[in-house]
């Protein structure tokens, strides 16, 4: 590269501490301590702490976790609900220079061994009621970590594991502590591990620049202005929450705690704290659509509802917006900080009838404040697709809210980072427009005798039918056609409807060859975020008999 002499925009105007800061969400925390100290910032149960405390407990958790030999590139895990102690994690851990990796409480004891193993983790908080399975983990491991109970007065149950509770450790910190930001924005903030659903998760490595910039993203995209009131349905472990302990501190809102997703303590929740926002997959947003009559009576003013985590059917989205809640439709991927795409509304959708408005919701949309890129393209030339709403691609994105890479893994975080853009494994069109609307994931596309039949689009045909509450379409074997549709139904309490009922309205709403040939009633699998397990529906239509359906 040829060197030349640096120009005047370049001469004495160099980076100093006067105008030029690492970005790092925790300074959101100083902030809304500082305007709104007397402002609610958590409440859980009996708990109602202001922004002034919450900031005092997170000092004092950092100067704790430095007392204890916890410092710069050491791991900090924590296996709990969605309580204070977690909230506080978000910004303590990284108030002392460690990586804070909130683990999946729905995982089985292998698994959690697994990712304490491999992010090398010197601390662990855990909650008093994911004592059994984090017991057999530590137990299993031949350096574990030093362990921290949880002791929530929420929960009844459980036993304490540690050699003391979370709050006689943040007894020994001092509230006053005073915490050196990052030097290097790129510094890690936060580990988050992958599903695993095919071998080992991966360990998703996040940095300060990207949850700062995601934080801001979130607030923006959602209009959120100051002082909202958050309901946490969405796990702090996944993603960290999209980033949403950042962005509460940003906007200085209120953070209402949520042990268990359940409709009864959502409803009250809403009406009795007066939510405004609340985060979840479309199972949540399902849930509250078929909620008993009278249960979210009193709930009058609105209330924004963000959903991501798998495309939600279109008819999810139009009974929500009938009930009068407003849904913003996100996508993104753990790599990603979580919602990185949103489906922006536009005015001009605005007389359209509520069918059609639902429809365009359920696209996955345009890329957020934050992302540099979104793009639909061949997987293997990166060549854009048309935007003819027809051509299929691979959702490929790039920006600063994309992660580091894959901790210990350089081949992995190679491929995925193959010619500059992160590549999804989503397959999508490409709209007119410029929307981007997911048609389903590269393992989940049924090719039944030379055709491609999106799941999606199948599963969308089945939430119409007023009998189905949950359905799931995967790819069965087949040898004459070499896959065909599967569909697994759960259906709303005390319907009833046959396969022969339910195939007939297939076959009045969708082409023949979408029909599901095999329809299976019963519970489906999901996990800890809502999100039904594909894979384990996968493994159960492989096994069916031939011919035969249950």
């Amino acid at each position: 590269m040829e060197s030349r002499t640096p120009g005047p925009y370049e001469t004495g105007l160099d980076r100093t501490a006067a105008n030029y800061v690492p970005l790092t969400p925790i300074t959101f925390l100083e902030r809304s301590a500082a305007i709104y100290p007397d402002q609610l910032a958590v409440i859980h149960g009996s708990i109602r702490r202001n922004w002034a405390e919450t900031l005092r407990r997170c000092r004092q958790l950092a100067s704790a976790l430095v007392a204890a030999g916890i410092g710069r590139g050491d791991t900090v895990s924590v296996v709990a609900a969605n309580t204070p102690e977690l909230f506080e994690a978000h910004f303590g851990v990284p108030m002392s220079g460690a990586v804070l990796n909130a683990i999946n409480t729905r995982l089985d004891a292998a698994s959690i061994q697994f990712i304490l193993e491999h992010a090398d983790a010197r601390i662990l908080f855990t909650d008093r009621e994911f004592s059994k399975v984090v017991r057999q983990a530590v137990a299993a491991m031949a350096t574990p970590p030093r362990v921290i109970d949880i002791d929530d007065p929420e929960f009844e149950g459980g036993e304490l594991l540690g050699d003391m509770d979370y709050e006689a450790f943040l007894a020994g910190g001092d509230p006053d502590y005073v915490w050196q930001p990052p030097g290097d924005e790129w510094q890690a903030i936060a580990l988050n591990y992958t599903s695993g659903t095919t071998g080992n998760p991966k360990g998703v490595v996040y940095h300060h620049r990207g949850a700062y910039l995601n934080a801001v993203s979130n607030a923006l995209s959602w209009e959120m202005g100051s002082n909202p009131t958050y309901l946490w349905t969405l796990p702090m472990f996944h993603c960290n929450g999209w980033c949403f302990p950042w962005t509460m501190a940003a906007v200085a809102g209120a953070s209402v705690c949520l042990r268990h997703v359940r409709l009864e303590p959502i409803a009250a929740a809403i009406r009795d704290e007066k939510v405004t926002h609340f985060c979840g997959a479309p199972i949540v947003l399902n849930m509250i659509c078929n909620a008993p009559a009278g249960l979210m009576d009193g709930i009058t003013h609105t209330v924004k509802a963000m959903t991501a985590g798998a495309a939600p059917p279109a008819a999810i989205i139009e009974t929500m917006e009938r009930r009068g809640f407003q849904v913003t439709h996100v996508y993104g991927l753990t790599e990603t900080y979580g919602p990185a795409v949103q489906c922006v509304w536009r005015t001009r959708w605005n007389d359209l009838p509520i069918e059609e408005k639902a429809r365009l919701k359920a696209r996955q949309g345009v890329r957020g404040p934050m992302l540099e890129g979104v793009m639909v393209a061949d997987p293997l030339s990166l060549e854009p697709v048309p935007k003819d709403g027809r051509t299929m691609g691979e959702i490929f994105m790039r920006g600063n809210n994309v992660m580091k890479g894959y901790l210990k893994n350089p081949k992995a975080t190679a491929e995925c980072f193959a010619g500059g853009w992160f590549h999804t494994g989503d397959l999508a069109v490409w709209h007119e427009d410029g929307y981007v609307e997911i048609k389903d994931r590269s393992k989940d596309i049924i090719i039944s005798g030379g055709e491609n039949i999106s799941s999606l689009e199948v599963e969308d045909t089945l939430y119409r039918h007023p009998a189905v509450l949950e359905a799931a379409v995967v790819a069965r074997p087949d040898p004459k056609w070499g896959e065909t549709p599967c569909a697994f139904i759960t259906l709303k309490p005390g319907a009833k409807i046959t396969r022969d009922e339910l195939t007939a309205y297939c076959r009045d709403h969708m082409a023949h060859f979408k029909v599901p040939r095999s329809i299976i009633f019963g519970p489906l699998p999901k996990t800890s975020t809502g999100k039904i397990q594909k894979f384990e529906l996968r493994r159960q239509a492989k096994d069916l008999d031939d011919g035969r359906d249950l």
